[in-house]
Order: structure tokens, then sequence, then C-alpha cells
């Protein structure tokens, strides 16, 4: 089976720059649509502690192509020592939504 470009990206956020974030990473086609789930209450052990904090969701669709760009701009823009950036692939999906992510996220796109 080949394998397919279109990527799921999962990345949490603060709630406070999730929406900023995902606009930039919209308006330079580093994905194609970005949801935003506000709300989220996640639990994590940093610093040999548990802590607890209100993060947005992030769900980002893109391309294999973008990946690095995508990251790139996470180590760069997100307030997190260490973001929770995620890769999914997409193993099927509905042609005419699979061929407008790779449209939209075409670093050539004018």
């Amino acid at each position: 089976m080949t394998q397919m470009p279109q990527k799921v990206v999962l990345i949490t956020a603060p709630e406070g720059i999730a929406e900023e974030l995902a606009k930039e990473v919209v308006e330079g086609h580093l994905a194609a649509c970005v949801q935003v789930f506000a709300g989220g209450l996640s639990f994590f052990r940093w610093d040999g502690e548990v802590q607890a904090e209100r993060e947005s969701l992030l769900i980002c669709k893109t391309t294999s192509d973008r990946i690095d760009d995508l990251t790139r701009l996470m180590t760069l823009r997100h307030p997190y020592e260490v973001p929770e950036l995620l890769v999914l692939p997409v193993e099927a999906g509905l042609p005419a939504y699979l061929s407008w992510m790779v449209e939209e996220t075409s670093p050539y796109r004018t």
C-alpha cells in the first residue's frame, strides 16, 4: 500500500495563544486547516511533579512536505520548552478533501 502524503498533527498550546498559532499555520500554508478545541485539561509530569494546565488542542491537516516547517515554527513560536507535536498518518479520506489538503499546503501557492 502506498503511503499517503496527508498527515494529521496534534499540538497542545495555552488557550491564550492557540488561535494565534492556528492562524499563523494556515496563513503560512503549513496546514490546510487547523481546528482549535479549547478548554481541555491536561495532566502531565514536569520537573518531577504532576502538573495540570488548561490547554487547547490544535488538530492540523497537512502533508509530509510541511512537517519540518511546521515543527520549526512551533519550536520558534510555541511558549512551551517542550511542546507537544505528534504526527499521525492518514490512511484514507474523501478524495476531494485529500486533494484540497495537498493544494492548500503547497509552498508554491500564491
